[in-house]
């Protein structure tokens, strides 16, 4: 690790991620669309981790750890605000892609999903996760479930049917409940995504 303050400033970006998200849960506000202190913190974050990125490069395992790598990404995951931001650092990510490298290779599945789902595209690993019409949490749309599969096989990823039974599990232990109006929360995230430029 060659920048091991810097290391120590991107887990405590990670950890009052997570405790914000802690506490919006606790609340039971977690799933009525993007609330709107957890999207500060996450700008805040990323203008933070932005910085870094400046600085050092992306911040991979060799320069940070492996901790402050994975927390990095997590910051870089939910900067759902910040588009311009995402995609620069799914290119950086692409950059230090390596075969033998499955952390790497995950993430970059989450972050391309993520950026597609936004965008209003399939998914191509099938990661990411919205409410459905029945209350339950499923996969957003994706091209075909045996291509998913496959593809998540070969960076070490469980089917996404296995996937679905561990998301609405975990759901269900934090207390996670659908919106109240789905439709109403759609609409609502849809011109969100208008406002920061993920849509036309």
């Amino acid at each position: 690790m060659r920048y091991p303050q810097i290391a120590k400033k991107i887990i405590d970006l990670r950890d009052a991620d997570l405790d914000m998200r802690e506490r919006l849960i606790s609340k039971g506000v977690l799933s009525e669309g993007y609330h709107p202190e957890m999207e500060k913190l996450h700008i805040l974050n990323a203008k933070f981790l932005g910085g870094i990125i400046d600085s050092i490069g992306y911040p991979t395992a060799d320069k940070v750890g492996k901790e402050a790598n994975q927390a990095a990404w997590l910051v870089i995951q939910h900067a759902i605000s910040l588009p311009v931001f995402m995609k620069r650092c799914l290119k950086l990510l692409r950059e230090t892609k390596t075969d033998d490298n499955q952390s790497t290779n995950i993430n970059l599945a989450y972050l391309s999903d993520r950026i597609a789902v936004f965008e209003d595209r399939p998914q191509y690993y099938g990661t990411q996760f919205d409410w459905d019409q029945n209350g339950k949490l499923s996969p957003n749309p994706y091209d075909d479930i045996e291509k998913v599969n496959r593809r998540r096989k070969s960076i070490g990823l469980l089917t996404l049917e296995e996937q679905t039974k561990i998301i609405r599990q975990q759901a269900k232990n934090e207390n996670q409940s659908p919106p109240v109006d789905l439709e109403k929360r759609n609409a609502e995230m849809n011109r969100w995504k208008r406002k920061v430029g993920w849509i036309l």
